[in-house]
Parts: structure tokens; C-alpha cells; sequence
């Protein structure tokens, strides 16, 4: 199995650890939540779920309305008469044995969840994972950032001078974005730690949560987090 069909897999199993969904909703999810999958296409998911659904940690259950056509299909309505006749959706449910392997990818803490997209996904499910692991996913991409700053860093005073003006500044512009995302977890992992002060100081001992169900210690802000699957040097 692929890296990219594995970070796929375990993005599918997390969303639909939340609700069960059909395909179509399952992709407007992928597309939506998580932007690193924007670019799968139907060809791409639905063997990924027929591969969930053989292992066993997936149902499939058929749905109450027929199957959605994507947009742009061009195709008209069919009349009611002919509805009987037409595909119903699948809704994909997750088992219990597909909620244990979930739980089981989510104590993973080695170096494919502080690559790129793989942290990225990794991220976006932060809520259903434990402290712990937030904490060494967090530091083990910082510290896989570290080195890609050194490296890059490296690079650049070895061949600054060889270089013209844009692509000296393609490259400052790359390390500036791997700095700028070293920040963010530098911020994260600060959070993290003062959030677990704060339950253990607690009387009642138990996580402060605010109305999106965070932990107290998570920064809030406005603006996005940076993108750890842009346009940073590797």
C-alpha cells in the first residue's frame, strides 16, 4: 500500500468514525475538512473503500434515496416513475472492528505521521487523540522541520552565489514558510503543555473544554494554520 492511499484510508476511517456517509458526502468531506485530498477523484476513493469494506472495517447499508449524480453531470432529473429502477446510495458504516484499527493508527507516532500530508491528516483528527501522542506528533515535526531549516539553510550559503534573484527568493520564500510553521508548533506544543497543567490543577480534574469542544490550552486565532503540504522545500 501506498503512503498517499494509506493517509487516504486513515482519513476515511476518521470521518466516518464521526457519522456514517456515503461516497459522495464522503468526498465533499475529504475535499472540504481535509484540502490535501481536494485532487481524489471517485476513481480513487471508492477502491479505497471497497478495500475498507473487505478488511472488515467497514459495512456497507443501503441508503433511503437514490445515489446523488456529482455536479456537472448534465444529466436531467429522471421521473419519479423511473426512480424504483435507480441505484440506491451505499452508506459506508464504520465497524467495531474498523473504530479498533482507527484507535490503533491513532497511537502512531513515528516519523510518516511528521511527514507533510501525513501530519496534515494526522492533525485534522487531533481531537479523537490522545495527549500523548498529540505531544510526540507535534515535536517530531518540529523536529523534522528543524532539520529541513538546516538543510535548506546549508543549501542556500553554498550556492547563493550562483543563484539569480528569483530563485534566491523562491528559496527564502521556502524557508521563511518551514520557519513560520516551526512557530505554530512551537505555539501548539506550549498549549498542549499548558492545557495539561491547567486538568491537572483542576479541581474536578478534567479537561476545560470551549464551545468547539478544544482544550482551553489550543490557541485561538482567526487565520489558518500554515499548509504543511505547500510549498515547502523538502
Amino acid at each position: 500500500m501506498s503512503r498517499r492511499s494509506g493517509i487516504l484510508e486513515f482519513a476515511v476511517l476518521g470521518l466516518l468514525r464521526e457519522s456514517p456517509m456515503h461516497g459522495y458526502e464522503l468526498r465533499k468531506r475529504l475535499n472540504t475538512s481535509l484540502g490535501i485530498f481536494r485532487a481524489f477523484s471517485y476513481g480513487t476513493l471508492y477502491p479505497c473503500l471497497k478495500t475498507l469494506v473487505a478488511n472488515g472495517w467497514l459495512i456497507e447499508e443501503p441508503g433511503n434515496a437514490p445515489a446523488d449524480l456529482p455536479p456537472g453531470s448534465g444529466r436531467a432529473v429522471a421521473p419519479a416513475s423511473s426512480l424504483a429502477g435507480r441505484r440506491a446510495k451505499i452508506v459506508y458504516r464504520l465497524t467495531a472492528e474498523g473504530k479498533e484499527h482507527f484507535e490503533e493508527l491513532l497511537s502512531h507516532t513515528g516519523p510518516d505521521s511528521w511527514e507533510d500530508e501525513h501530519f496534515a491528516a494526522r492533525f485534522a483528527f487531533f481531537g479523537q487523540t490522545e495527549h500523548g501522542v498529540r505531544m510526540r506528533v507535534l515535536e517530531g515535526r518540529r523536529s523534522r522541520l528543524e532539520e529541513r531549516l538546516e538543510k535548506m539553510s546549508a543549501s542556500l550559503a553554498r550556492t547563493r552565489e550562483r543563484l539569480d534573484d528569483y530563485t534566491l527568493e523562491l528559496q527564502r520564500h521556502g524557508m521563511e514558510s518551514v520557519e513560520r510553521e516551526v512557530r505554530w508548533l512551537n505555539e501548539l506544543i506550549e498549549s498542549e503543555r499548558s492545557g495539561r497543567d491547567q486538568r491537572r490543577s483542576s479541581p474536578e480534574g478534567s479537561a476545560q473544554q470551549n464551545t468547539a469542544g478544544e482544550l482551553d490550552g489550543l490557541p485561538r486565532r482567526d487565520n489558518n494554520p500554515p499548509d504543511p503540504s505547500g510549498d515547502t522545500a523538502k
